[in-house]
């Protein structure tokens, strides 16, 4: 009698134990599931920035004019909800738990156009679209301002090292064709160390907008951009945000992973810690195109 009740105490305890065991791991769980499924601020039949995503209670958009760079980014088009982010060789991503919305854009083959070059491709296509080709133009690396207009006028440069000069080495071409081959250039010799020490500094994030960029200059470095904005009766401002990356691949809208009731959008602050989906900026920065 003694060996039984041992034994029915002995498998009690097995039991106890692990449903202790167990239950620790099942709140990890949920807290992952938590974390990364999808908003209900959002619209998975949109194809637009601006109509994906709902701004939430108490904040309404902040109003821009029709035809300006913040209006052009809310109101990118988007592929299908679900749709994958895929790197610039077919692959897919290795995840996939990020993003929100994939953006229209394609990835050339080539493997160069990666975070900033993503942005910058971006910026350029506006320019282009609305007639401000002599405005398209960045710094190298090194400091050197590579412009559309001489490029598409012949111009190609000739580097040695951190030495770099412009000579009219081809025919005058201002076609859409050439322009994707200044911008592969660009790709080549620019960044985000590039983009971080020509651009302007935002330094109050209060004065944040559309079109402005969150960045860590370097080499590695990152930058992702603001292309939603919205505001409530107090002032305070939420953001959503887009990024390209590294390996090159579909630049996407990401998720807030810290704050799923606010997510996808984001409260952005400077010199402060924001993750932003794989990767972490810790002493936050911010830029603007010129």
């Amino acid at each position: 009698m003694k060996k039984v009740l041992l034994f029915a105490l002995f498998v009690l305890a097995v039991i106890c134990l692990a449903c202790f065991k167990i239950k620790p791991v099942m709140r990890v769980s949920n807290a992952l599931m938590s974390e990364v499924k999808p908003s209900g601020l959002l619209n998975r039949d949109s194809l637009t920035i601006t109509s994906r995503v709902n701004v939430p209670n108490g904040y309404k958009r902040v109003v821009y004019l029709k035809r300006s760079f913040q209006d052009y980014l809310r109101n990118y088009k988007l592929k299908p909800f679900g749709t994958k982010i895929i790197n610039y060789d077919d692959t897919e991503y290795f995840w996939q738990m990020g993003h929100i919305g994939v953006l229209e854009i394609s990835v050339p083959k080539n493997g160069l156009q990666q975070c900033a070059d993503a942005l910058i491709r971006i910026r350029s296509e506006y320019l282009w679209d609305n007639d401000r080709k002599e405005e398209i133009g960045f710094n190298f690396t090194s400091g050197h301002y590579c412009s559309w207009q001489k490029y598409a006028e012949g111009y190609r440069p000739k580097i040695k090292g951190n030495k770099v000069s412009f000579h009219k080495t081809s025919a005058a071409n201002h076609s859409k064709e050439n322009f994707y081959k200044y911008l592969n250039l660009i790709y080549m010799y620019s960044g985000t160390l590039s983009l971080y020490n020509e651009l302007p500094k935002i330094n109050d994030a209060k004065n944040l907008k559309i079109g402005d960029m969150l960045i860590k200059g370097g080499s590695p470095g990152h930058i992702v951009m603001i292309c939603d904005e919205a505001v409530n009766a107090q002032g305070d401002k939420i953001y959503l945000l887009f990024q390209g990356n590294t390996p090159a691949q579909s630049v996407h809208l990401v998720k807030n992973l810290e704050d799923s009731k606010l997510s996808p959008w984001y409260r952005l602050e400077k010199d402060a810690v924001i993750p932003v989906s794989n990767y972490t900026f810790f002493d936050s920065k911010f830029v603007r195109f010129k």
